[in-house]
C-alpha cells in the first residue's frame, strides 16, 4: 500500500477562486503587494510566507516576465529579485528594527531563472 501525496495547490491568475492568501475577494491587499513602502513589503512577503500556492505563483511571475512587487515571497523591482531594500533618504546610524524584509527562501528550481539584485 502506498501513500499518495495530495496535488500541490496551484495558482491561476484567471481563476475566480483561488486558494492564494492574497486573494481576498476585493483587491484589499493588492497596495501591499506593489508598494515601496518597507512595512508593506514586509506584511505582503510575510502573508506569501503562509500561502499554500508560493511556489506555484512564484512560477508564474518568473514565466509571465513580473517587473515589480512581492510575487512568491519575493520582491521583483525591475525584474529582478530584491532581496534587501532599504528606505528613501539617509540611513539611519543605527537600523530600525523594521526595516529587514523576511528571507523567503527561493526554491531550488527556480534558483538557476531568477536575476537578483
Amino acid at each position: 500500500m502506498s501513500i499518495e501525496t495530495p496535488p500541490r495547490p496551484t495558482y491561476d491568475p484567471t481563476s475566480p477562486i483561488s486558494p492564494a492568501a492574497c486573494a481576498d475577494g476585493a483587491g484589499q491587499l493588492t497596495g501591499l503587494f506593489f508598494s515601496d513602502d518597507l512595512d508593506d513589503i514586509g506584511k505582503a512577503k510575510r502573508i506569501c510566507a503562509t500561502c499554500p500556492v508560493m511556489v506555484s505563483c512564484l512560477e508564474t511571475a518568473i514565466a509571465d516576465g513580473e517587473q515589480w512587487g512581492v510575487w512568491g515571497g519575493q520582491l521583483f523591482v525591475s525584474g529582478k529579485v530584491v532581496l534587501t531594500k532599504r528606505r528613501r533618504g539617509r540611513p539611519p546610524k543605527e537600523a530600525r528594527p523594521g526595516d529587514q524584509l523576511p528571507l523567503i527562501p527561493v526554491p531550488e528550481h527556480l534558483v538557476d531563472q531568477l536575476t537578483f539584485a
